[in-house]
């Protein structure tokens, strides 16, 4: 009897061990699943960066960033939940786990690929040196040493200035950058060159130049965390660029937000 007793309860002890071990849908650590199982992947983007990510005339937030990620949503089979904020934030909150991707014009440097798994890229940029027009003191790279420049400090901007030797100003957006330079509190700042193009369609008067252009152009991918539990998600991101990239949408996208095709390193 006692045998009979200790067998049962070993297999009581089994069969609850085996339960506990299962895991439900959606608790599975595949966040790709995750994905799917809600339906949609949450986007983070600053939402003031044209013609990466803008508001319109409507409030309607759109941009080569915005139609980029529907896009990549299209392909996986949900929607794209949009979470604005500022730079900083929204690479702590990929850090937390409050947002799945940052599509937001994000460069690939060797300091956040130890931090991140970036996608393949969907975008190249060739970084200018705007100063105002009355202003031939910086012809190369090398003439940024000494001056003072804005740029959100986590950028590759600030990033590409500091290793100039510039001493560079934190700021919040794009905006802010073009008044402290107009104001003249500052003599550069470094940003895209298609985003220099964008901002001059929009003030064709403003008394500002591209200097010089960065000889390399950066790459611009999509960052997630790493670890195991995204491998599937970024195996699917990239499937879905290659899918964009070969129909010729990456193309029309940017030649419809940039004037030209930037999804291609030429």
């Amino acid at each position: 009897m006692k045998k009979w007793i200790a067998l049962a309860l070993c297999l009581v002890l089994a069969l609850s061990l085996t339960a506990c071990g299962e895991k439900k849908a959606g608790d599975t650590g595949d966040l790709l699943s995750q994905i799917k199982e809600k339906g949609e992947i949450v986007v983070a983007m600053e939402g003031t960066w044209a013609p990466w990510t803008y508001h319109d005339e409507q409030d309607n937030l759109v941009g080569y960033d915005v139609e980029v990620a529907q896009r990549i949503a299209e392909k996986l089979g949900v929607k794209a939940t949009f979470v604005e904020g500022e730079w900083d934030g929204l690479l702590a909150g990929l850090d937390a786990g409050r947002y799945d991707i940052m599509v937001n014009g994000v460069d690939i440097t060797e300091e956040r690929q130890l931090k991140y798994d970036f996608s393949t890229p969907y975008a190249y940029n060739r970084t200018a040196v705007i100063v105002k027009s009355d202003d031939d003191s910086i012809q190369s790279m090398k003439d940024l040493n000494g001056k003072k420049t804005a740029n959100t400090i986590s950028s590759t901007y600030a990033e590409v200035a500091e290793k100039y030797g510039a001493t560079v100003t934190g700021v919040d957006d794009l905006e802010q950058t073009f008044e402290l330079l107009l104001s003249g509190r500052i003599d550069a700042t470094l940003n895209a060159e298609v985003t220099f193009n964008d901002y001059m369609k929009a003030h064709p008067d403003a008394p500002i130049k591209v200097a010089t252009l960065d000889p390399d152009a950066t790459q611009v991918a999509i960052p997630m965390r790493k670890g195991a539990e995204t491998a599937s998600l970024l195996e699917a991101v990239n499937q879905a660029l290659e899918e964009l990239s070969d129909s010729g949408e990456l193309t029309r996208l940017s030649e419809k937000y940039f004037g030209m095709d930037i999804s291609q390193n030429k």
